[in-house]
């Protein structure tokens, strides 16, 4: 067992670039209407058109103020069909801009102030698009003749997907794996895909006993139901001086469901009652429930995702928003445990790179 300790670190979560965005979004967005209305509307049935009937220096200068946030950042605009216009601003995937994209979405303007717009932070489903043509490059797909294997891996909660259509036999490999990325995101979501998709292969023949796109959330929806209340997984090893180590990982933790914690916090406390092999006993046992406890009561402002013990040690490993003010919460806590010097070290991981040598 690896009980790691990490500097302080402290930053800025939300970039000027974000509030720089939305004073020139309320200046600009008349223009980009009335393009819009000129052109008839946003996404079409060709599949995803960012800047569909937006001038190319409207284009420009709407993607230098999203790449201003980030350069990995991609954005949308909806609304055809007579639904209202939207605008998408997503890390596509990519749990590191999860909470960029978060951030921008909570300071978008709301009610009259934003004329009719909707914002999302990552792309939402839209099943009516499974039934359309996707254009890429100079291929045409009939998106109705897309078929999916899918296999639940419940040990994981992961369904593992292999995507066909008759014509991948024709397209490039790059083109086979968009039209799948596109259908997983239509059918659920950006955020179900991140959450409950597993390995995505690529097919030139029907799997057995394949379904259309549009089963997929039934078949998540089964994935997904035993996993409505946190559950922990547990584990033994051995620390670095082979004693006797104890782990639980809260399983399954999404990257989704907390969009804002973007900062790791490990939290070390030493504990004075242990057994012959250093582990916990009554009564800093009770002690240690006891302080996890008010850990699990943090609300949406941290997550507890680990916790490892050993060698007189219990360190709790956190997912935390830095612009919550819940680390000196923290802080706080750990002043008043009375065992010995607990210790708070943070730093920025807004990927959970650290949660990956715990996960199944």
């Amino acid at each position: 067992m690896g009980i790691f300790r990490r500097p302080r670190e402290a930053s800025a979560a939300t970039p000027p670039a974000i509030s720089e965005f939305w004073e020139w979004w309320a200046q600009a967005r008349p223009t980009i209407e009335a393009s819009l209305a000129a052109s008839g509307g946003g996404e079409d049935a060709a599949g995803p058109a960012p800047g569909e009937g937006l001038s190319a220096e409207a284009i420009e200068e709407l993607s230098r103020r999203v790449h201003r946030i980030h350069a990995d950042l991609q954005w949308e605009i909806g609304g055809a069909d007579d639904r209202a216009p939207s605008l998408t601003i997503t890390g596509a995937g990519d749990p590191e801009l999860r909470g960029l994209a978060e951030r921008w979405f909570r300071a978008a303007p709301s009610g009259a102030a934003a004329g009719g717009w909707t914002f999302h932070p990552a792309r939402r489903p839209d099943p009516e698009m499974l039934s359309q043509d996707l254009v890429l490059g100079d291929h045409e797909f009939d998106l109705e003749y897309v078929r999916l294997g899918m296999r639940a891996d419940a040990d994981r909660a992961r369904v593992h997907i292999t995507a066909y259509h008759p014509d991948f036999l024709f397209v490039s490999e790059e083109q086979q794996v968009a039209v799948a990325l596109h259908v997983l995101d239509w059918a659920l979501g950006e955020d179900d895909v991140a959450r409950w998709i597993g390995e995505v292969s690529i097919a030139t023949e029907a799997p057995i006993d394949s379904l259309p796109p549009s089963m997929l959330a039934a078949v998540v929806e089964q994935i997904a139901e035993p996993f409505s209340e946190p559950a922990w997984l547990t584990g033994e090893g051995r620390t670095p001086r082979g004693h006797p180590a104890r782990l639980g990982a809260r399983f399954p933790l999404h990257r989704q469901d907390y969009p804002l914690c973007d900062l790791h916090v490990a939290i070390t406390v030493p504990y004075a009652n242990a057994n012959p092999d250093r582990l916990p006993v009554e009564p800093s046992a009770g002690a240690l429930r006891a302080f996890e406890k008010k850990l699990t009561k943090l609300g949406d402002r941290a997550v507890l995702a680990v916790r490892e013990t050993g060698d007189g040690l219990r360190v709790f490993h956190l997912y935390a928003d830095p612009d919550s003010g819940v680390i000196a919460e923290l802080d706080q806590l750990a002043a008043g445990w009375g065992e010995g010097k607990a210790k708070v070290a943070s730093t920025a991981d807004p990927g959970w790179k650290a949660l990956a040598p715990y996960q199944p």
